[in-house]
Protein backbone atom coordinates (compact mmCIF):
# COMPACT_ATOMS: atom_id res chain seq x y z
CA UNK A 1 0.00 0.00 0.00
CA UNK A 2 1.44 3.24 -0.97
CA UNK A 3 1.95 6.20 1.99
CA UNK A 4 1.73 9.95 1.38
CA UNK A 5 2.17 10.87 4.69
CA UNK A 6 5.65 12.28 6.06
CA UNK A 7 7.62 9.47 8.24
CA UNK A 8 7.77 10.27 11.64
CA UNK A 9 10.24 6.89 12.79
CA UNK A 10 12.32 5.35 10.95
CA UNK A 11 13.95 2.04 12.08
CA UNK A 12 16.26 0.05 10.35
CA UNK A 13 18.09 -2.52 11.01
CA UNK A 14 17.34 -3.05 14.63
CA UNK A 15 18.71 -6.23 16.72
CA UNK A 16 18.96 -6.57 20.34
CA UNK A 17 20.49 -9.20 22.14
CA UNK A 18 20.05 -10.19 25.50
CA UNK A 19 23.59 -11.53 26.92
CA UNK A 20 27.05 -10.60 27.59
CA UNK A 21 28.06 -11.25 23.83
CA UNK A 22 26.26 -9.55 21.69
CA UNK A 23 28.54 -9.66 18.63
CA UNK A 24 29.18 -13.27 18.66
CA UNK A 25 25.37 -13.75 18.47
CA UNK A 26 24.74 -11.14 15.73
CA UNK A 27 27.43 -13.36 14.14
CA UNK A 28 25.96 -16.76 13.91
CA UNK A 29 22.64 -14.73 12.92
CA UNK A 30 24.44 -13.21 10.05
CA UNK A 31 25.44 -16.97 8.84
CA UNK A 32 21.92 -18.14 8.98
CA UNK A 33 21.21 -19.63 12.63
CA UNK A 34 18.22 -18.81 14.11
CA UNK A 35 17.21 -17.73 17.82
CA UNK A 36 17.06 -21.06 18.97
CA UNK A 37 20.59 -22.52 17.28
CA UNK A 38 22.14 -19.35 18.62
CA UNK A 39 20.85 -19.43 22.11
CA UNK A 40 22.22 -23.59 22.70
CA UNK A 41 25.56 -22.50 20.81
CA UNK A 42 26.00 -19.09 22.87
CA UNK A 43 23.49 -18.61 25.57
CA UNK A 44 22.44 -15.58 24.01
CA UNK A 45 19.16 -14.82 23.44
CA UNK A 46 18.07 -13.08 20.27
CA UNK A 47 15.63 -10.93 21.29
CA UNK A 48 15.45 -9.09 17.93
CA UNK A 49 16.56 -9.50 14.29
CA UNK A 50 17.59 -7.12 11.47
CA UNK A 51 14.06 -5.41 11.92
CA UNK A 52 12.97 -2.50 10.17
CA UNK A 53 9.83 -0.46 9.17
CA UNK A 54 8.65 2.72 8.67
CA UNK A 55 5.96 5.36 11.38
CA UNK A 56 4.26 7.68 9.44
CA UNK A 57 3.05 10.49 10.92
CA UNK A 58 -0.65 10.62 12.41
CA UNK A 59 -0.80 6.47 12.08
CA UNK A 60 -1.89 3.88 14.60
CA UNK A 61 0.70 1.26 13.94
CA UNK A 62 0.29 -2.03 15.68
CA UNK A 63 2.92 -4.14 16.27
CA UNK A 64 1.83 -7.91 17.83
CA UNK A 65 2.78 -11.17 18.14
CA UNK A 66 2.45 -14.33 21.03
CA UNK A 67 4.28 -13.82 24.22
CA UNK A 68 8.41 -14.17 23.26
CA UNK A 69 7.78 -12.37 20.03
CA UNK A 70 10.28 -9.34 20.96
CA UNK A 71 7.08 -6.82 20.33
CA UNK A 72 7.73 -5.54 23.95
CA UNK A 73 11.42 -5.30 23.81
CA UNK A 74 11.19 -3.93 20.19
CA UNK A 75 8.42 -0.72 21.68
CA UNK A 76 11.19 -0.09 24.19
CA UNK A 77 14.20 -0.17 21.97
CA UNK A 78 11.84 2.49 20.38
CA UNK A 79 13.28 5.44 23.09
CA UNK A 80 15.83 3.34 24.35
CA UNK A 81 14.58 2.38 28.36
CA UNK A 82 16.12 -1.11 26.23
CA UNK A 83 19.56 -0.36 24.60
CA UNK A 84 19.75 -1.56 21.00
CA UNK A 85 22.18 -3.99 20.13
CA UNK A 86 22.87 -2.66 16.70
CA UNK A 87 20.66 -0.44 14.35
CA UNK A 88 19.02 2.92 13.26
CA UNK A 89 15.97 4.70 15.19
CA UNK A 90 15.61 7.96 13.47
CA UNK A 91 12.96 10.60 15.06
CA UNK A 92 12.52 13.96 12.61
CA UNK A 93 16.22 13.44 12.12
CA UNK A 94 17.85 12.31 15.59
CA UNK A 95 19.11 8.71 15.52
CA UNK A 96 18.38 7.48 19.03
CA UNK A 97 21.11 5.05 19.46
CA UNK A 98 23.52 7.73 19.21
CA UNK A 99 22.23 10.44 21.47
CA UNK A 100 24.22 11.01 24.63
CA UNK A 101 22.24 10.16 27.99
CA UNK A 102 21.40 14.49 28.19
CA UNK A 103 20.15 14.69 24.78
CA UNK A 104 18.00 11.02 25.03
CA UNK A 105 15.95 12.72 27.72
CA UNK A 106 15.70 15.73 26.16
CA UNK A 107 14.21 13.29 22.82
CA UNK A 108 12.38 11.43 25.33
CA UNK A 109 10.46 14.36 26.84
CA UNK A 110 9.97 15.88 23.18
CA UNK A 111 8.43 12.64 21.77
CA UNK A 112 7.57 9.75 23.59
CA UNK A 113 4.86 9.09 26.11
CA UNK A 114 3.97 5.66 27.28
CA UNK A 115 1.01 3.69 28.57
CA UNK A 116 1.67 0.87 30.04
CA UNK A 117 -0.93 -2.17 30.62
CA UNK A 118 -0.78 -1.62 34.39
CA UNK A 119 -1.81 1.68 34.63
CA UNK A 120 1.48 2.51 36.22
CA UNK A 121 -0.86 5.32 38.86
CA UNK A 122 0.16 7.19 42.29
CA UNK A 123 -2.25 5.96 44.85
CA UNK A 124 -1.95 8.74 46.92
CA UNK A 125 -2.29 11.08 44.05
CA UNK A 126 -5.63 12.58 42.33
CA UNK A 127 -6.86 11.73 39.09
CA UNK A 128 -5.55 15.45 38.28
CA UNK A 129 -2.33 14.85 40.52
CA UNK A 130 -1.74 12.13 38.57
CA UNK A 131 -2.37 13.43 34.98
CA UNK A 132 0.08 16.14 35.96
CA UNK A 133 2.69 14.08 37.03
CA UNK A 134 4.95 14.14 33.40
CA UNK A 135 4.94 17.62 33.55
CA UNK A 136 5.67 18.25 37.19
CA UNK A 137 8.72 16.43 36.85
CA UNK A 138 9.91 18.63 33.42
CA UNK A 139 9.51 21.59 35.89
CA UNK A 140 6.67 22.92 34.02
CA UNK A 141 4.67 25.72 35.71
CA UNK A 142 1.95 25.13 37.96
CA UNK A 143 -1.04 26.69 36.56
CA UNK A 144 0.05 25.73 32.97
CA UNK A 145 0.47 22.00 34.14
CA UNK A 146 -3.10 22.16 35.80
CA UNK A 147 -4.44 23.61 32.33
CA UNK A 148 -2.95 20.80 30.12
CA UNK A 149 -3.99 17.57 32.54
CA UNK A 150 -7.64 19.16 32.48
CA UNK A 151 -7.52 19.37 29.09
CA UNK A 152 -6.30 15.76 28.75
CA UNK A 153 -9.01 14.72 31.43
CA UNK A 154 -11.53 15.47 29.14
CA UNK A 155 -10.28 14.77 25.91
CA UNK A 156 -10.56 11.19 28.06
CA UNK A 157 -13.68 11.33 29.30
CA UNK A 158 -12.56 12.11 32.70
CA UNK A 159 -13.48 15.93 33.24
CA UNK A 160 -15.29 15.91 36.77
CA UNK A 161 -13.01 13.02 38.20
CA UNK A 162 -10.22 15.28 38.79
CA UNK A 163 -10.51 15.12 42.37
CA UNK A 164 -10.97 11.55 42.90
CA UNK A 165 -8.35 8.64 43.94
CA UNK A 166 -7.50 5.86 41.53
CA UNK A 167 -9.01 3.26 44.27
CA UNK A 168 -12.39 5.04 43.68
CA UNK A 169 -11.93 4.09 39.59
CA UNK A 170 -12.79 1.18 37.79
CA UNK A 171 -10.38 -0.26 35.83
CA UNK A 172 -11.15 1.23 32.45
CA UNK A 173 -11.36 4.60 34.15
CA UNK A 174 -7.52 4.38 35.45
CA UNK A 175 -6.12 3.51 32.12
CA UNK A 176 -8.06 6.48 30.80
CA UNK A 177 -6.45 8.47 33.46
CA UNK A 178 -2.81 6.66 32.36
CA UNK A 179 -3.67 8.06 28.70
CA UNK A 180 -4.04 11.25 29.92
CA UNK A 181 -1.07 11.93 31.99
CA UNK A 182 0.64 10.34 28.80
CA UNK A 183 -1.77 13.31 26.21
CA UNK A 184 -1.11 15.79 28.76
CA UNK A 185 2.92 15.83 28.37
CA UNK A 186 2.32 16.60 24.44
CA UNK A 187 4.98 14.44 22.75
CA UNK A 188 4.80 13.12 19.50
CA UNK A 189 4.33 9.93 19.44
CA UNK A 190 2.47 7.64 21.93
CA UNK A 191 3.75 4.33 22.75
CA UNK A 192 1.09 2.05 24.49
CA UNK A 193 2.63 -1.40 25.65
CA UNK A 194 -0.20 -3.94 26.28
CA UNK A 195 -2.68 -0.97 27.47
CA UNK A 196 -5.93 -2.63 27.70
CA UNK A 197 -4.45 -6.11 27.97
CA UNK A 198 -5.42 -6.48 32.39
CA UNK A 199 -9.00 -4.96 31.24
CA UNK A 200 -12.19 -6.97 31.48
CA UNK A 201 -12.92 -8.02 27.84
CA UNK A 202 -16.88 -5.04 27.42
CA UNK A 203 -14.09 -2.57 28.89
CA UNK A 204 -11.72 -3.44 26.71
CA UNK A 205 -13.96 -2.82 23.68
CA UNK A 206 -15.19 0.38 25.24
CA UNK A 207 -11.50 1.75 25.09
CA UNK A 208 -10.68 0.56 21.83
CA UNK A 209 -13.32 2.80 20.49
CA UNK A 210 -12.17 5.77 22.75
CA UNK A 211 -8.71 5.31 21.24
CA UNK A 212 -10.22 5.05 17.77
CA UNK A 213 -12.05 8.70 18.48
CA UNK A 214 -9.02 10.49 20.11
CA UNK A 215 -6.64 8.86 17.32
CA UNK A 216 -9.55 10.89 14.85
CA UNK A 217 -9.73 13.66 16.74
CA UNK A 218 -6.09 14.34 17.22
CA UNK A 219 -3.87 12.28 14.56
CA UNK A 220 -1.52 11.12 17.27
CA UNK A 221 1.62 9.20 16.39
CA UNK A 222 0.67 6.20 18.00
CA UNK A 223 2.70 2.64 18.58
CA UNK A 224 0.56 -0.13 19.87
CA UNK A 225 1.89 -3.44 21.47
CA UNK A 226 -0.72 -6.39 21.56
CA UNK A 227 -1.07 -9.95 21.58
CA UNK A 228 -4.65 -10.02 20.52
CA UNK A 229 -5.22 -10.67 16.85
CA UNK A 230 -8.99 -9.13 17.33
CA UNK A 231 -7.94 -6.27 19.18
CA UNK A 232 -4.89 -5.30 16.30
CA UNK A 233 -7.40 -5.89 13.22
CA UNK A 234 -9.75 -3.33 15.19
CA UNK A 235 -7.71 -0.06 15.96
CA UNK A 236 -4.29 -0.68 13.56
CA UNK A 237 -3.92 1.75 10.47
CA UNK A 238 -1.29 -0.86 9.64
CA UNK A 239 -0.12 -4.18 11.45
CA UNK A 240 3.35 -5.67 12.25
CA UNK A 241 3.05 -9.06 13.09
CA UNK A 242 6.58 -10.62 14.59
CA UNK A 243 7.70 -13.91 15.28
CA UNK A 244 10.81 -15.16 17.28
CA UNK A 245 12.24 -10.78 17.11
CA UNK A 246 11.73 -11.01 13.45
CA UNK A 247 9.00 -8.87 11.37
CA UNK A 248 6.94 -12.01 9.69
CA UNK A 249 4.40 -9.05 7.73
CA UNK A 250 3.93 -5.84 7.35
CA UNK A 251 0.18 -4.38 6.00
CA UNK A 252 -3.09 -3.40 6.36
CA UNK A 253 -5.48 -5.19 8.39
CA UNK A 254 -6.69 -6.06 4.89
CA UNK A 255 -3.74 -7.02 3.86
CA UNK A 256 -2.78 -9.34 6.19
CA UNK A 257 -6.12 -11.24 6.14
CA UNK A 258 -6.58 -11.14 2.18
CA UNK A 259 -3.00 -12.00 1.20
CA UNK A 260 -1.48 -13.93 4.45
CA UNK A 261 2.57 -14.10 4.38
CA UNK A 262 3.04 -17.51 5.08
CA UNK A 263 1.66 -20.57 6.76
CA UNK A 264 2.19 -18.99 10.06
CA UNK A 265 0.24 -15.90 9.26
CA UNK A 266 -2.84 -18.38 7.74
CA UNK A 267 -2.65 -20.12 11.08
CA UNK A 268 -2.53 -16.44 13.22
CA UNK A 269 -5.86 -15.48 10.92
CA UNK A 270 -8.43 -18.68 11.48
CA UNK A 271 -10.87 -18.07 13.03
CA UNK A 272 -11.38 -14.38 11.98
CA UNK A 273 -15.16 -13.20 10.86
CA UNK A 274 -13.93 -11.72 7.43
CA UNK A 275 -16.84 -9.86 6.89
CA UNK A 276 -16.06 -7.48 9.97
CA UNK A 277 -12.64 -6.92 8.73
CA UNK A 278 -13.02 -6.95 4.80
CA UNK A 279 -14.66 -3.29 3.61
CA UNK A 280 -16.18 -2.05 0.90
CA UNK A 281 -12.77 -1.34 -0.51
CA UNK A 282 -12.09 -4.92 -1.39
CA UNK A 283 -15.51 -5.61 -2.77
CA UNK A 284 -15.52 -2.60 -5.03
CA UNK A 285 -15.82 -2.82 -8.69
CA UNK A 286 -15.93 -0.03 -11.17
CA UNK A 287 -18.74 1.80 -12.58
CA UNK A 288 -19.55 0.69 -15.89
CA UNK A 289 -21.61 4.17 -16.97
CA UNK A 290 -22.41 7.12 -15.32
CA UNK A 291 -25.11 9.31 -15.88
CA UNK A 292 -24.26 13.44 -16.29
CA UNK A 293 -26.85 16.00 -14.19
CA UNK A 294 -26.69 17.71 -17.74
CA UNK A 295 -27.99 14.27 -19.46
CA UNK A 296 -31.27 13.95 -21.44
CA UNK A 297 -33.38 10.83 -20.62
CA UNK A 298 -32.94 9.57 -23.96
CA UNK A 299 -29.06 9.75 -23.02
CA UNK A 300 -29.55 8.16 -19.52
CA UNK A 301 -31.44 4.75 -21.28
CA UNK A 302 -28.66 4.74 -24.00
CA UNK A 303 -25.86 4.48 -21.25
CA UNK A 304 -27.80 2.13 -19.09
CA UNK A 305 -28.89 0.04 -22.27
CA UNK A 306 -25.19 0.00 -23.44
CA UNK A 307 -24.19 -1.22 -20.16
CA UNK A 308 -26.98 -3.53 -19.03
CA UNK A 309 -28.01 -1.02 -15.93
CA UNK A 310 -31.26 -1.18 -14.98
CA UNK A 311 -30.27 2.23 -12.96
CA UNK A 312 -27.25 4.74 -13.33
CA UNK A 313 -25.62 6.65 -10.68
CA UNK A 314 -25.67 10.65 -11.50
CA UNK A 315 -22.15 12.59 -11.03
CA UNK A 316 -20.92 16.06 -11.96
CA UNK A 317 -18.04 17.49 -13.90
CA UNK A 318 -16.05 16.81 -10.36
CA UNK A 319 -17.01 12.67 -9.82
CA UNK A 320 -19.43 14.17 -6.79
CA UNK A 321 -22.35 11.68 -6.55
CA UNK A 322 -25.64 13.52 -7.07
CA UNK A 323 -27.94 10.45 -7.24
CA UNK A 324 -29.43 7.90 -8.82
CA UNK A 325 -32.01 7.30 -11.91
CA UNK A 326 -33.93 4.28 -12.62
CA UNK A 327 -34.24 2.80 -16.12
CA UNK A 328 -38.53 2.40 -15.37
CA UNK A 329 -38.45 6.13 -14.42
CA UNK A 330 -36.51 7.78 -17.50
CA UNK A 331 -38.27 5.38 -20.10
CA UNK A 332 -41.90 7.15 -18.70
CA UNK A 333 -39.62 10.52 -18.83
CA UNK A 334 -39.48 10.17 -22.55
CA UNK A 335 -42.57 8.80 -23.07
CA UNK A 336 -43.72 12.07 -21.60
CA UNK A 337 -41.44 14.53 -23.07
CA UNK A 338 -39.36 15.31 -20.97
CA UNK A 339 -35.69 17.18 -21.52
CA UNK A 340 -33.73 17.18 -18.47
CA UNK A 341 -33.04 14.37 -15.58
CA UNK A 342 -33.18 16.67 -12.77
CA UNK A 343 -36.60 15.64 -11.32
CA UNK A 344 -35.59 12.15 -12.24
CA UNK A 345 -32.44 11.54 -10.06
CA UNK A 346 -33.56 10.50 -6.19
CA UNK A 347 -31.46 9.79 -3.10
CA UNK A 348 -33.24 6.55 -1.60
CA UNK A 349 -30.08 4.27 -2.46
CA UNK A 350 -27.30 2.59 -0.54
CA UNK A 351 -23.77 4.73 0.05
CA UNK A 352 -20.95 4.06 1.90
CA UNK A 353 -17.35 5.10 2.41
CA UNK A 354 -14.56 2.47 1.48
CA UNK A 355 -13.74 1.71 4.70
CA UNK A 356 -17.12 -0.03 5.75
CA UNK A 357 -17.21 -3.48 6.88
CA UNK A 358 -18.70 -5.91 4.52
CA UNK A 359 -20.90 -7.28 7.59
CA UNK A 360 -22.92 -3.93 6.95
CA UNK A 361 -23.59 -4.22 3.45
CA UNK A 362 -25.87 -7.29 3.58
CA UNK A 363 -28.76 -5.66 4.83
CA UNK A 364 -28.65 -2.80 2.38
CA UNK A 365 -29.65 -5.28 -0.51
CA UNK A 366 -32.74 -5.91 0.61
CA UNK A 367 -35.46 -4.31 -1.17
CA UNK A 368 -34.69 -3.10 -4.62
CA UNK A 369 -30.86 -4.20 -5.21
CA UNK A 370 -29.22 -1.40 -6.14
CA UNK A 371 -25.49 -1.48 -6.57
CA UNK A 372 -24.30 0.60 -3.01
CA UNK A 373 -22.33 3.34 -4.30
CA UNK A 374 -18.74 3.73 -2.79
CA UNK A 375 -17.42 7.46 -1.98
CA UNK A 376 -14.57 9.54 -0.83
CA UNK A 377 -15.19 12.65 1.89
CA UNK A 378 -15.86 14.70 -1.00
CA UNK A 379 -18.73 12.10 -2.07
CA UNK A 380 -16.74 11.59 -5.25
CA UNK A 381 -17.86 8.27 -6.51
CA UNK A 382 -15.41 5.38 -6.40
CA UNK A 383 -17.07 2.33 -7.30
CA UNK A 384 -19.78 0.23 -6.59
CA UNK A 385 -20.56 -2.89 -4.85
CA UNK A 386 -22.81 -5.87 -6.06
CA UNK A 387 -24.23 -8.45 -3.51
CA UNK A 388 -22.14 -11.20 -5.45
CA UNK A 389 -19.14 -9.11 -4.90
CA UNK A 390 -19.63 -9.00 -1.51
CA UNK A 391 -20.01 -13.13 -1.56
CA UNK A 392 -17.35 -13.45 -4.19
CA UNK A 393 -14.87 -11.42 -1.69
CA UNK A 394 -15.71 -13.61 1.23
CA UNK A 395 -15.25 -17.07 -0.16
CA UNK A 396 -12.01 -15.81 -2.01
CA UNK A 397 -10.74 -14.75 1.90
CA UNK A 398 -12.04 -17.82 3.30
CA UNK A 399 -9.73 -19.88 1.07
CA UNK A 400 -6.83 -18.64 2.66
Amino acid sequence: MSETRPVKIKVRGLSKVFGSQPKKALELRDQGLKRSAILDKTSQTLGLSNIGFDVYEGELLVIMGLSGSGKSTLIRCLNRLIEPSEGEIVIDGENIPELSDKSLLECRRRHFSMVFQNFALFPHRTVQQNAEYGLEIRNVDKDERRQAARNALKQVGLEGWEDAYPNQLSGGMQQRVGLARALANDSSVLLMDEAFSALDPLIRKDMQQELLELQHRMKKTTVFITHDLDEALSIGDRIILLKDGEIVQIGTPEEILTAPADEYVERFIEGVDMSRILTARSAMRPVRATAREDDGPRTVLRKMSENGLDSIYVTNRERRLLGLVEGEVADRAVKDGQQGIASLIHQDFPCVSPDEPLHNLFAMFSGKSFPIAVVDYDKRLLGVVVKGAVLAQLAESGEH
